[in-house]
């Protein structure tokens, strides 16, 4: 358990770095789409601060993949739902979101049907590379039985 604390911890500092990043891109965006002309220090400090964090967890949360005991549905859940939350609070937290039913509920489909993409694409790219290391090992075995046989 220490270990993964700790490997979260670093994993979460190694991307909290990237949180500030996202923010400049974020706010340049914003700003050459003419959405915001100025920012005041609060919004500034919020924004840094939330993307840290963000970033932090973000960073950290793919260790629960290496918690052994865990099932692979559970962790996707536990991993998922933290994600949410955090962005969620992050977007809310910089009013980026507007508090109110309808944002929220399309917030929150717009993530779970990029989240459910994205593991969709994991799982064709992760069978697509076992069903190729099958085939090898399979050559492999069939070629090493000819060899045998002669």
């Amino acid at each position: 358990m220490k270990k993964n604390v700790l490997e979260f911890i670093r994993r979460g500092l190694i991307a909290c770095g990237f949180g500030p990043l996202v923010l400049v891109i974020l706010y340049l965006i914003l700003n050459h789409r003419g959405v915001i002309e100025t920012l005041t220090v609060n919004q500034v400090c919020i924004g840094i601060l939330s993307l840290s964090a963000l970033a932090f967890i973000v960073g950290g949360m793919n260790v629960i993949y290496q918690i052994e005991r865990l099932p692979l549905m559970t962790a996707i859940l536990i991993h998922g739902s933290v994600l949410y939350i955090s962005y969620l609070c992050t977007y809310l937290l910089n009013d980026w979101l507007e508090i109110g039913l309808t944002p929220i509920l399309v917030f929150s489909v717009i993530f779970i049907v990029g989240y459910l993409a994205i593991w969709a694409i994991i799982y064709c790219v992760i069978k697509r590379n076992t069903e190729k290391l099958n085939r090898i090992l399979k050559e492999k075995r069939n070629s090493e039985e000819n060899a045998a046989c002669n």
